[in-house]
């Protein structure tokens, strides 16, 4: 998965478990980019009476860095408080919600943001209104009316918005996990060969996720306030990763029940690139890794330029990788689409390089606009398509797919021209059929994806939830 219980202690801890990082320049509003922070993952739609949420007592923070070095200049911080109407009902609405105030809205959550930059600590708004949990159909009769009033305006021009919304990475976990069992040579695989179908199974279809998504001008997050035109200009290009913290003491207080923080915030989570921790970061280093800062990802360059995954693949596949079997040198290919950002001169007329320290962060080159949707490639740079993963990352990029293929050699020549990529390595995919590149094929948009912000759909409901199988009558009928 992107991030979704990547290391073995932050799976237990989903309320400050970091599953998604999407940043891109607003297709809809072409002089602002948006942030979308993703937790708590895999949310099943039907589960109450406790619906997911935020955690009060935790800080989450994503993080800019547009001077060159793998440091935070800019921090959006966001903290959360819940308050209860009625103590003394075990119900999380006691009626039809009709708007983001109604009386039978039980339990309920505010927000504040604040900016961190050079120039110190701004609150920029407090008590803001998260909407409630998708729970059904007579819970709430329109959700669209909900998520309007959760959009917020913030000083200095964007837009915020903090709450549950339907998750929108899409990945065959079945597939990938059932030891790269990969589509479509599944039938070559060394043990016990897959004859299933060419289709995909999206493990993450009809569930739910918490999104923070923010929506600032270019200029707010640019050095200098500059407004980048030049794609080739080291100012357009910035990197963005998300954290989780808590505070380092926990005791729990029997008497009341609940647990008791205090102490400093130390960090428990963080993502720059899609399935960097998942996939490249062995189990061992997992839960390191995710307490460091991006500027301490040198220690983990190995890893990169010797992926135990693309090793993997010609043992698992005898016939399909010979070429990727027999290179032996660093992959320093991944390490610019991963650690450094692409230099200019690799990828003609494109360039997001941040430097040469090496860090995890999703680097976005703001002077490239936005593609329309309808020709959007979903491989985003494989496909020929600038404004997608590796720059930045949109709602519906296949991020499985193109790092599958990276990793499977496809992106070498970009550094080796004398390498030839096995063919196998730009057939694989996870989900869609790779014919069906454009955003279009998918048939998400309005349903998943929304073509304004906050980008993704409509949550879930537990009652019409699409994923849920009736279970077969028992007996006679």
């Amino acid at each position: 998965m992107s991030s979704h219980r990547e290391a073995p202690e932050i799976s237990k801890d989903p309320v400050a478990d970091s599953t998604d990082l999407y940043a891109f320049v607003s297709p809809d509003a072409p002089d602002t980019v948006t942030i979308i922070a993703n937790y708590v993952p895999l949310q099943l739609p039907a589960g109450g009476p406790n619906f997911y949420e935020f955690g009060d007592d935790v800080s989450y923070e994503i993080h800019v860095a547009n001077s060159g070095q793998p440091q935070a200049d800019i921090t959006y911080q966001f903290r959360f408080r819940t308050e209860l109407q009625d103590p003394n009902t075990f119900l999380y609405n006691t009626g039809p919600i009709t708007a983001i105030d109604s009386p039978s809205f039980n339990r309920r959550q505010y927000y504040s943001v604040a900016r961190i930059d050079a120039s110190g600590y701004h609150l920029l708004a407090e008590n803001l209104p998260c909407p409630p949990c998708n729970v059904g159909p007579h819970s709430i009769p329109s959700y669209a009316p909900l998520t309007a009033a959760a959009i917020q305006t913030l000083p200095g021009g964007g837009q915020v918005f903090a709450g549950q919304r339907a998750e929108g990475f899409y990945v065959d976990l079945g597939s990938v996990f059932d030891l790269g069992d990969l589509r479509p040579f599944q039938t070559a695989f060394r043990f016990a060969p897959n004859s299933s179908g060419p289709t995909g199974v999206n493990g993450t279809a009809g569930l739910n996720v918490h999104t923070i998504a923010l929506q600032v001008p270019i200029t707010s997050l640019t050095r200098n306030g500059s407004m980048p035109t030049v794609v080739t200009d080291p100012a357009a290009t910035i990197g963005v990763w998300t954290t989780a913290s808590r505070q380092k003491v926990r005791v729990f207080d029997l008497a009341a029940g609940q647990d008791l923080d205090a102490g400093p915030f130390v960090q428990v989570s963080r993502l720059g690139n899609p399935l960097f921790n998942e996939v490249i970061v062995p189990i061992g280093q997992k839960d390191r890794w995710n307490s460091l800062p991006p500027a301490a990802d040198g220690q983990f360059l190995g890893y990169v330029e010797h992926p135990e995954l693309a090793g993997l693949l010609p043992y698992l596949y005898p016939g399909v990788f010979p070429n990727l079997g027999a290179y032996g040198a660093a992959r320093a290919d991944l390490v610019a689409i991963l650690l450094t950002g692409i230099p200019n001169g690799i990828v003609g007329g494109f360039q997001n390089y941040t430097g040469p320290a090496y860090a995890d962060m999703l680097r976005l080159n703001v002077a490239v606009p936005p593609t329309p949707t309808a020709s959007a490639s979903i491989l985003g740079l494989l496909g020929g398509d600038a404004a997608g993963y590796p720059n930045g990352r949109r709602v519906f990029d296949d991020v499985t797919t193109i790092e599958l293929r990276a990793v499977a050699g496809v992106t070498i020549p970009l550094v080796d021209p004398s390498y030839t990529p096995d063919g196998a390595a730009g057939a694989i995919y996870d989900i869609v059929d790779p014919a069906k590149t454009a955003v279009a094929a998918l048939g998400m948009i309005g349903e998943t994806y929304l073509g304004s912000f906050p980008y993704l759909g409509t949550p879930w409901d537990g009652f019409d939830n699409p994923s849920v199988t009736p279970v077969p009558m028992l007996g006679n009928p």
